[in-house]
């Protein structure tokens, strides 16, 4: 039998991608021939490219996408509050990167198709989902459909992967529900094609308008994005689109598409129902604020695809319980996140702008708070099983994920890490009988390494997070 992966956007492929390169046969099913077309995902940071690492294709991502210069924030007259730059992060890759996503998509199709262990198979929707002997942690049971000839199919997997995205099957099949986080908004996102390249910076505008917020961006190439808050009782075919896009000297552009979009802020109650588990916008939905909505969808698969092959090869099935258990409160913070700089950003009225103002004013003159409004690390894992983690400890790396310095002969750290559970070590204590890996930083011709483990060990997961740290 194989994992079946339901759902063949980029979170369902990767997922596919990253089982097959741990030795797991993989269905992907889809209810679309072909990948979609709309440039929906635009941003990417540098956490996430780890994951596309994992799977074989960060390289290929990088000769489709291009370095953000950063975030930008505006009033209402265009004026700069605030800027926050982006660069070379500490994981190897840039702290944000611009894409389209037809782009992406076809670099992991390209490479799911290369993947004897992968199938893709198109024009197909689930109809029904039956957990096996679900107190033996049993197999899946699912019956599909075609979608053009109606002839339905039963198919049996060792487990089941629902990545269908916002209005997901598996999530209903499940029984799982959505628990709202906060308010859902209507944006307007209209993408855009210029003749030739806009005089505007190379990084992501905020207008914190309450008036009218709107976003701009360039995304690659001759490719812009604008997105525009819509106002309770207001339609997308009653904005004078061609004065909105001006102010950002894109008028003359093509419009590509223009789409209304309801952003909304939730989080399933429930993750996980035997060998069917949920991950990406099937899981959770965030607002744009931050960019993480593909991220989160990411970090999911690969925190679970290692988890899931060890379950496969024999380890006790408690260990997917860890799934919801780590990544549910890492969404929701990031969620609520999303849901607070959306309402500093752009809430309020008068008052609201000028307190806005006055505080942005001040984080330009802290160098300690702007390089950490700048930084793209995300919340570390909370304590449990796998993140042997104090209570109080401000500081530990323990719950977040491995710094990637390069290392000797030009690599990259994961690269030499290998699949499984790793000890890395600056001179701190190894656990005895201790059967994986053990890798000395100072062996690897990384001086932020060394710098970094500060005469420590650290014990790292398969999906690099730190999972403990022993000193001398």
């Amino acid at each position: 039998m194989t994992v079946v992966v339901v759902g063949a956007g980029p979170v369902g492929v990767t997922a596919a991608l990253l089982l097959a390169r741990r030795g797991v046969d993989v269905l992907v099913l889809d209810r679309h021939t072909a990948a979609h077309p709309d440039p929906r995902a635009v941003h990417l940071d540098d956490e996430s490219l780890r994951v596309l690492q994992a799977a074989g294709v960060a390289d290929a991502f990088a000769a489709v996408s291009r370095p953000m210069a950063g975030l930008r924030l505006l009033d209402g007259d265009g004026r700069t509050l605030a800027e926050f730059p982006r660069g070379d992060g500490e994981h190897g890759w840039p702290q944000a990167s611009m894409f389209s996503q037809p782009d992406l998509e076809r670099v992991l199709r390209s490479a799911l198709a290369a993947e004897p262990r992968a199938e893709l198979r198109g024009g197909v929707e689930v109809v029904h989902v039956e957990v096996l002997h679900v107190e033996q942690r049993g197999p899946v049971r699912l019956t599909v459909r075609d979608r053009a000839t109606g002839e339905e199919q039963v198919v049996e997997a060792e487990a089941v992967l629902g990545c269908d995205g916002a209005h997901s099957t598996v999530r209903r099949l499940l029984g799982a529900r959505m628990r709202d986080l906060g308010p859902a908004e209507r944006w307007l996102v209209v993408d855009l094609l210029a003749d030739a390249p806009l005089d505007v910076w190379p990084g992501v505008h905020q207008v914190c308008d309450p008036v009218r917020p709107a976003t701009f961006m360039p995304v690659t190439g001759d490719r812009y994005r604008a997105e525009f808050r819509l106002r309770d009782g207001e339609t997308a075919a009653g904005l004078d689109l061609g004065a909105l896009l001006d102010r950002f000297g894109a008028a003359g552009c093509t419009v590509v598409r223009a789409a209304e979009y309801t952003f909304a802020a939730q989080v399933a109650d429930r993750w996980r129902r035997g060998r069917v588990l949920l991950c990406g916008d099937a899981a959770h939905l965030t607002p744009p604020f931050i960019g993480q909505g593909l991220g989160l969808g990411l970090r999911d698969v690969h925190q679970l695809s290692w988890k899931l092959a060890a379950v496969l090869a024999g380890a006790d099935d408690a260990l997917l319980d860890t799934h919801q258990a780590e990544r549910a409160p890492h969404a929701t913070a990031l969620v609520r996140l999303a849901v607070l700089l959306g309402r500093l950003m752009t809430g309020g009225g008068d008052r609201a702008a000028l307190l806005r103002r006055g505080v942005l004013a001040a984080v330009r003159r802290l160098p300690r708070l702007a390089a950490f409004a700048s930084a793209s690390r995300t919340p570390p894992l909370r304590p449990g099983p796998l993140v042997r983690r104090p209570g109080w400890a401000p500081g530990s790396p323990v719950g977040g994920l491995l710094p990637q310095p390069a290392v000797a002969g030009g690599g990259r750290l994961d690269d030499v890490l290998g699949e499984g559970w790793s000890v890395l070590t600056a001179g701190g204590a190894v656990p005895a009988g201790w059967p994986g890996p053990v890798l000395r930083a100072d062996q690897l011709g990384s001086p932020e390494l060394v710098r970094w483990l500060r005469g420590r060990s650290v014990l790292v997961r398969p999906d690099r997070i730190v999972a403990a740290v022993a000193r001398g």
